[in-house]
Parts: C-alpha cells; sequence; structure tokens
C-alpha cells in the first residue's frame, strides 16, 4: 500500500534491529509517564513481543527510512504470553510510531493495513491491548471505531491494567 509518500509493507528480515529499536525509542516517553513498575512490565512485554515469531511483521516506509511498525498475531496466537489467553480474531501488538513521524497519519496507516489483512483471514474483529497511559493511541483507535471490551482485559502484577479494544469488521472482504 502506498499513499501520499507513505509505503506500507511487510518487513523484511534485515530490519529487525531497526524495528526494535525504533519501537523502543517509541515507546520510551512512557518511561516518565507511568509509575516505574508498570514501565518495567510494558518495558519487558514489549521486548518479548519483539522476539515472538508467528506474527506477520508490518513496516511504514518514507522516503526510503521506517518510520512506524506494527505486528499482526494471527487468531488463537498467545499474543501476550499467557496473560490475555488465545484469541479468536487477529491482535495487532506493538504499535510504534517514530517520535518526528507522528500526527501524519502513519500509525492510522498501520492500523488500517492490520484490519484489510484481517479481514482478508475473514476475522469478524481485530483486537488490541492498551493502557490509560497511552491516551492519543486510545483516541486514535476509538476515532478509527475500536470499541472497548473490558472482558479482555488483564491487570499484570504490579502494572496499569491493560485494556481489551476490538474493531468489528463486518461486511468487509479484502
Amino acid at each position: 500500500m502506498d499513499t501520499d509518500g507513505l509505503r506500507i509493507r511487510d518487513a523484511r528480515p534485515d530490519e529487525r534491529d531497526a524495528i526494535r529499536a525504533l519501537t523502543l525509542q517509541a515507546y520510551a516517553q512512557y518511561a516518565t509517564i507511568m509509575n516505574p513498575r508498570s514501565w518495567a512490565g510494558l518495558s519487558g512485554a514489549i521486548r518479548n513481543a519483539l522476539d515472538a515469531e508467528g506474527a506477520e511483521r508490518i513496516v511504514a516506509e518514507r522516503d526510503g527510512r521506517v518510520v512506524g511498525s506494527v505486528m499482526l498475531f494471527p487468531p488463537a496466537a498467545d499474543a501476550y504470553g499467557g496473560m490475555a489467553g488465545p484469541a479468536s480474531w487477529p491482535e495487532l501488538r506493538v504499535l510504534s510510531v517514530a517520535p518526528e513521524a507522528r500526527g501524519a497519519g502513519v500509525g492510522q496507516a498501520l492500523v488500517e493495513e492490520c484490519a484489510r489483512r484481517a479481514r482478508s483471514m475473514g476475522a469478524a474483529e481485530l483486537g488490541l491491548h492498551t493502557s490509560r497511559s497511552m491516551a492519543a493511541a486510545i483516541r486514535m483507535y476509538r476515532r478509527m471505531g475500536f470499541v472497548r471490551a473490558p472482558e479482555h482485559d488483564f491487570h499484570p502484577d504490579g502494572a496499569e491494567l491493560v485494556e481489551g479494544y476490538r474493531l468489528p469488521l463486518a461486511g468487509s472482504a479484502a
């Protein structure tokens, strides 16, 4: 997908280190927003997700540079290491946008690509989890039609409540 100079594509294997660096940079702001114990939990969860196998790795590229990334876990994958349990829908994780690229539609384009891929899998919904500290992301998700799914919340020991969200995909095909 190519929109307004932004190209959304599958990540190449040689981009894993760049994706890791981008993701850690994008989430670094939460080290000062969250309490230290919550940040430690989130930081560990991000690193574990980045090492996970079996997920689609999707990047946003502008002018030959990766400016965003997301992972799309297939239905029934254990995207949260047993904390949330397997889901019957695809789950997006670790949506990351380079700080200098924020506000330019990168995150939305990556989420739209996840929704497109979920539809092509025949999924009825797309899921994600986030926490209240990620207010800007929550605003974007709600604008895009995600709704709270509190029955899928989980609360890691000492960390913030991890809130479930779902995007209904009914009536759409790839």
